[in-house]
């Protein structure tokens, strides 16, 4: 049985929302969710814009896939010290600069080059862009997850959130104004000025307190068994060995070592958790448009009601599980997050019906800022401060590519029996997520009652 959480009055859990670590993530949250949407819709605006192909454009998709890999590099993130930049700023905060750095030189580039003629390069700073913004993502999740303790951390993944949300409302709504009244390089350029609100984040901020590389190496049994069986051996040779047991085998061996058997388990719950809304998402916008429904009335709808209600879906999670603990929280949104997909196969047996799709948008994206919030908080949960980057890194792309991968098959089952009919199958991809979340919730341990 789980341990119940004690529960704190609702002033306690509102105060919390007003903490420094609480505020930061406002800001940095901003900071990672700006780049994104410049090296996707609001690029492709552009491009077409311009004149350039169609075809062209598709491919510039794949850019997207630095996202997915970025645990790759993660270890490098999470054990390298950058020259210079670690010891003024320290280990997270350098990274993080860096990153910024990368995406703000990315984007002047971009302003700075006509699509038509130079795709190679468009796509060449894209790709820096994005390859920042990723690496910031690692670094930026390393230092939520050390700044404060598990009690903060739904909070603090709900203002990320917010933060987040906002700097997607920059970069595409934001974007194509300025891109309308005056140029898409002068857009480009401004979203370039707003990363300052990064970069003045991490300059303000503190670096979150963690032991030093060779601290937690010397702790490692795996690296003290090398060392030991090493002797003898170049120097240069015996530090690399450790560096990368330390970095790239340490994270994985960890994990396993504290939850035993019990991490299969766990790493099933991290990839089944999102397939159900993952996998219904690429066909909403084409269920919206065979109704009938106006390009004006899904971006009116999907950016007022849907933002709104994500953003406060966010807040809802985050203030809940203070009060009441993670596991009844991880139950309720997989479940909501089930439930609202039944809303789209309502919608696709309606009609064209306004009021119906402000209601699954709405229901939608309420419980999916709710889930979004609490499951982060989870996941941040079950990594080790010794290896928060790489960790993490390796939970959220779990989390996303399962789902990914169904959602190509979307478009075949709709062809094959209609919407409603696919709604439907991906209500029912939901049901291993609570079945396991009641699992979860039944077990202190994976609660993140565990020592790390």
């Amino acid at each position: 049985m789980a341990i119940p959480t004690p529960k704190r009055s609702w002033r306690s859990a509102l105060l919390v929302y007003f903490c420094a670590p609480v505020v930061t993530m406002l800001f940095l949250g901003f900071s990672a969710g700006l780049p994104f949407l410049l090296v996707f819709s609001t690029l492709s605006a552009w491009l077409r814009s311009d004149g350039v192909e169609v075809a062209a454009i598709g491919f510039f998709a794949w850019i997207g896939m630095l996202y997915s890999i970025k645990f790759f590099w993660a270890p490098v993130v999470d054990r390298l010290a950058l020259p210079g930049l670690t010891r003024l700023f320290g280990q997270r905060r350098g990274w993080m600069l860096l990153a910024q750095a990368l995406i703000v030189a990315g984007l002047v580039g971009m302003a700075g080059v006509d699509p038509v003629g130079n795709l190679g390069w468009v796509a060449a700073f894209a790709l820096l862009v994005a390859f920042g913004s990723a690496t910031q993502d690692i670094a930026v999740d390393a230092y939520r997850i050390e700044s404060a303790g598990d009690d903060l951390q739904a909070a603090l993944s709900s203002s990320y959130i917010i933060g987040y949300r906002l700097g997607l409302i920059a970069a595409g709504a934001g974007a194509l104004y300025i891109a309308a009244h005056l140029s898409w390089s002068a857009a480009y350029l401004c979203m370039a000025l707003l990363m300052g609100v990064g970069v003045l984040t991490v300059l303000i901020r503190p670096e979150p307190a963690r032991a030093s590389l060779g601290l937690q190496l010397v702790h490692e049994p795996s690296v003290r068994v090398f060392l030991r069986t090493s002797r003898g051996k170049p120097k240069a040779y015996r530090r690399l060995g450790a560096w990368a047991l330390g970095a790239v085998v340490c994270p994985f061996m960890d994990f396993f070592r504290r939850f035993g058997v019990k991490a299969l388990g766990l790493l099933l719950f991290i990839a089944v958790f999102r397939v159900s809304d993952l996998a219904m998402g690429s066909m909403a916008n084409p269920l919206y448009i065979d109704l009938g429904f106006s390009l004006e009335t899904i971006a009116t709808v999907t950016n007022i009601f849907g933002i709104a209600m994500s953003i406060t879906g966010g807040i809802l999670g985050g203030l809940l599980v203070v009060r009441y603990g993670i596991g009844p929280l991880l139950i309720a949104g997989a479940a909501l997050v089930m439930i609202t997909n039944l809303l789209f196969s309502a919608l696709a047996l309606v009609g064209d019906r306004v009021p119906m799709l402000v209601v699954t948008i709405v229901g939608d994206n309420l419980a999916n800022g709710l889930a979004s919030a609490v499951f982060i908080a989870f996941l941040s949960s079950l990594t080790s401060k010794a290896y928060t980057a790489t960790q993490y890194a390796l939970f959220s792309s779990l989390m996303t590519l399962p789902g990914k991968f169904l959602s190509g098959f979307g478009g075949l089952v709709v062809a094959a029996q209609g919407y409603a009919t696919f709604f439907l199958v991906a209500t029912l991809l939901g049901l291993p997520a609570v079945l396991l979340a009641v699992w979860v919730n039944r077990d202190a341990a994976l609660l993140g009652a565990q020592e790390r």
